[in-house]
């Protein structure tokens, strides 16, 4: 039976950067992982084995190297345009390149006598920033985002009133602990080089506090209230932002029975839960502006 070739795309995965800054005695630091994906005029290698049109994996790697010393890395969004419009405008088999970058945030040590370190830094435990800029020698998308920002609500969370069939054993909850960890994608409308570019590093700010203050501010009736009231506070607040996704695990908590040990657990003045890592809910969504089409994948994975 004959065959054709599908979908195809080839490049150098997890090329791990960090890029010291230094201002005099003052250091600064990004701290990237980049994955680079290039596609296009691709056939004859697949079906041929020729080279002609192959840019070697290992060049895209020593280009992500270079360019974090050539242009710097004011942001991961603007060092990953800067990549995707070099690789499809100085190549001309390659028509499209997506690439990937996670951030590491880092904050300074601060010295004994309370000044802030000028080049000590601690790696920041909190989320792990993301995007995903996409170039077809035309147009641009640009998806960022976050995963494991884990937060936590120990009240002005119920869930009550849901369908209940012989199989439910969940009590109804008027008073619970509401966590999840944060995963989250968002798509800016900024889509061609005429168009005002957003400031990124302000922006990631921005969205980042938004999600995290709707999270603090809604008196949640179900996870899934929560999702909508983050992705439409993003939504309103910042014009730069027409689709926002999220996967939100729902991080159970619940009361230990202390009785045995003739302790009454839920008291007024607190409780002991034990935190369940697994099974968990897991709650999808997306929020979008009115008018706009969703384009960020269902599976975030496929992003």
């Amino acid at each position: 039976m004959p065959t054709i070739l599908g979908q195809n795309q080839y490049g150098k995965a997890e090329n791990r950067v960090v890029k010291i800054t230094r201002d005099g005695a003052t250091h600064h630091i990004k701290d990237l992982n980049v994955s680079v994906a290039l596609s296009g005029d691709m056939e004859e290698v697949h079906y041929s084995g020729s080279n002609a049109n192959v840019l070697p994996t290992d060049t895209t790697k020593n280009t992500v190297f270079a360019f974090a010393k050539e242009h710097g890395v004011e942001s991961a969004e603007q060092f990953g345009i800067h990549l995707a419009r070099h690789f499809v405008t100085s190549q001309r088999p390659i028509h499209r390149a997506r690439i990937r970058i996670e951030e590491y945030d880092w904050e300074r040590i601060a010295t004994s006598d309370g000044r802030e370190g000028k080049h000590s830094f601690v790696r920041k435990g909190q989320e792990t920033r993301l995007t995903q800029v996409t170039y077809d020698g035309e147009m641009w998308e640009v998806v960022s985002g976050l995963k494991d920002l884990t937060v936590l609500n120990s009240t002005d969370s119920e869930f009550w009133g849901y369908v209940k069939d012989k199989y439910t054993t969940l009590k109804e909850a008027y008073d619970r602990i509401l966590a999840t960890s944060v995963s989250a994608r968002w798509r800016f409308n900024w889509t061609g080089d005429a168009e005002r570019m957003p400031d990124w590093e302000a922006s990631y700010g921005e969205v980042r506090k938004h999600l995290l203050q709707a999270f603090a501010e809604t008196y949640s009736l179900s996870l899934q209230q929560t999702l909508y009231q983050m992705g439409a506070r993003i939504i309103d607040h910042r014009g730069e932002v027409d689709e926002v996704r999220f996967s939100l695990p729902n991080s159970h908590h619940f009361l230990v029975d202390l009785e045995p040990f003739g302790l009454k657990n839920d008291t007024a003045d607190g409780a002991v839960y034990v935190a369940a890592d697994r099974p968990y809910g897991l709650i999808e969504g997306t929020v979008l502006r009115d008018g706009c089409e969703a384009r960020i994948p269902a599976d975030l994975t496929d992003l």
